[in-house]
């Protein structure tokens, strides 16, 4: 049954953990997979983070006649899924080039500071960027670069997720990070190769908006 969750969650709720922390403490990894831990509070009212298991979010995909959205709605808090493992190894973030794509990203380097220290971070942005933006990309770069050990940035012009999807399978990133404008197509994707060859079981999901 589904049931009201904060946000419109087009999946059983149950399946959710909410986390509260402004900023997610060190080893957030290891306390998520932890089934003792469960949610953590810091005292805030609202969530900043809800995390999920993956393949049960899959599963249940795979007894629908076709696959529906994560959300009914995007919302504002965002949404980690994951696999086997949390993992910020290796991380690949989503550039569009636009503004909230920037703010996304910072609000995620914000959130898992603490996390992402020893990360190796890959950027992946439009071929082509305005003269106007350019200023903003470099400063999204110095941003990454701050709060990782090491970071690459890659100009190509991926149009679709599944662009995105295959190149962190390929190259064994851990976590990519996009917009929840992408969480359509990603749920088609995800359930098209969900128990194939092509799946990799160590790379998470953060969407946000």
């Amino acid at each position: 049954m589904l049931s009201k969750f904060e946000v419109s969650i087009a999946f059983p709720v149950e399946w959710v953990t909410a986390h509260f922390y402004s900023l997610l403490p060190i080893g957030f990894d290891k306390i998520v997979m932890d089934p003792k831990k469960g949610q953590m509070n810091n005292g805030n009212s609202k969530p900043t983070l809800y995390t999920a298991h993956l393949p049960q979010i899959l599963n249940w995909l795979f007894e629908l006649e076709q696959p529906r959205l994560l959300e009914n709605e995007p919302c504002e808090i965002p949404v980690l899924l994951f696999d086997k493992e949390i993992s910020f190894e290796s991380l690949l973030f989503h550039y569009d080039g636009t503004p909230a794509s920037s703010a996304l990203i910072l609000n995620f380097l914000s959130l898992f500071s603490e996390n992402i220290r020893n990360s190796k971070a890959t950027i992946i942005s439009p071929a082509f960027i305005p003269r106007s933006k350019q200023k903003g990309e470099q400063e999204l770069i110095r941003q990454v670069s701050a709060h990782t050990a090491e970071t690459s940035f890659i100009k190509f012009n991926f149009n679709r997720i599944g662009d995105f999807w295959s190149y962190a399978v390929k190259h064994h990133c851990t976590l990519l990070v996009t917009t929840k404008n992408n969480q359509e197509d990603l749920a088609k994707l995800l359930f098209h190769f969900y128990k194939g060859g092509m799946w990799y079981e160590r790379l998470s999901f953060y969407l946000s908006i």
